[in-house]
């Protein structure tokens, strides 16, 4: 049910449009300017697809070049990165792309920073909460809820059966939990 954006929002383009994540740089590879690129994409190796790619605050743009996998990661050519001290200089930059750079998803699949802010309820229409984060640990996708009056969030499974209903037009979600969760 969820997309590519595994990372959410950082921050807002000029144009208004929220900045995503796609990926992060965990450092130099080499000694001729190649980076370690973590890619938060859903196919990682596509992240070259949506260069340019930029810094969170958008003043610095990096087409890229895929050289191979690595462990944990892609070895990366950046525009201007020519030496492993630039590279790793660059150590822990998150890369971004306007989230309207992003593809179109069929009608039941969302990208996480789409979900994040939504308001949750339950199948009578009372107010569970709002989508705090949505995390993935390999057995499928939880949104994180911050229900009022609570100072802990609940984990909500992402599935049809606890989440019949995302209506983005509306910012709601219809939500079904497993008895007690709430």
């Amino acid at each position: 049910m969820t997309g590519s954006d595994d990372q959410g929002s950082g921050g807002t383009a000029a144009t208004g449009d929220p900045m995503i994540c796609v990926g992060a740089i965990a450092g130099a590879f080499g000694v001729h300017g190649e980076v370690r690129l973590k890619c938060f994409t859903a196919r990682p190796d596509d992240i070259a697809d949506y260069a340019p790619l930029l810094t969170e605050n958008g003043e610095i743009a990096f087409d890229i070049q895929v050289e191979r996998p690595v462990k944990n990661g892609f070895a990366v050519r950046l525009s201007g990165v020519e030496t492993r001290e630039a590279a790793e200089a660059l150590r822990g930059v998150r890369l971004y792309v306007p989230r309207a750079r992003l593809p179109a998803l069929p009608d039941d699949e969302f990208y996480h920073v789409d979900l994040i802010g939504l308001e949750v309820v339950d199948t009578g229409g009372a107010t569970l909460g709002r989508v705090r984060a949505v995390h993935d640990h390999g057995a499928g996708d939880l949104l994180e809820v911050h229900a009022p009056g609570h100072t802990d969030t609940v984990l909500l499974p992402f599935t049809r059966a606890a989440v019949p209903t995302v209506d983005l037009a509306a910012g709601r979600i219809v939500a079904d939990p497993p008895e007690g969760l709430f």
